[in-house]
């Protein structure tokens, strides 16, 4: 007779099924709940109802949504502040006004993924790689169809 899941007839069931949607550890809610971290594991794989996890990625959503309707509200009255101020000949309220729009564009760009500010590195013209490439093509000076195959393959991959 197979086994009967434990949070299936948990009392707190509701909740667990809620914090494991939440992606709460196992571990937190074995500690809390004083489970087995397998019960949790187990019950999270076969009896998590899709229904909690499909609420859960419905509420992301309104959160997504609401921070997208806050952020155009302030665009929308950082227009406004603008617009008076060029009207009034305000310079200085003006200026706040675009670095503040300047900002949210900025933001905005970020939440829709449109602006990656991670650094890159460009190592071809790091001076390591400079300093390698110097070596490769002098080690090749008694090797000329060598070295110029050499000299052709690393061009041809910097500018592709």
């Amino acid at each position: 007779m197979p086994r009967s899941c434990l949070i299936c007839q948990h009392p707190d069931r509701e909740s667990i099924d809620k914090a494991l949607a939440r992606q709460t550890s196992n571990r937190e809610l074995a500690r809390v709940y004083s489970l087995s971290e397998a019960s949790i594991r187990r019950h999270k794989a076969n009896h998590l109802p899709a229904r909690v996890a499909r609420a859960q990625e419905a509420e992301d959503v309104r959160e997504a949504l609401d921070v997208v309707r806050q952020l155009k509200a302030i665009n929308a009255a950082s227009l406004h502040i603008l617009k008076e101020a060029r009207e009034q000949g305000k310079q200085g309220t003006a200026l706040a006004a675009i670095d503040r729009i300047h900002k949210q564009i900025e933001l905005q760009a970020k939440l829709l993924g449109e602006l990656d500010d991670r650094p890159q590195v460009n190592v071809l013209v790091s001076p390591q790689w400079l300093e390698l490439r110097t070596t490769i093509i002098t080690a090749l000076d008694h090797h000329p169809q060598a070295r110029e195959s050499v000299l052709r393959a690393v061009d041809g991959a910097g500018s592709g």
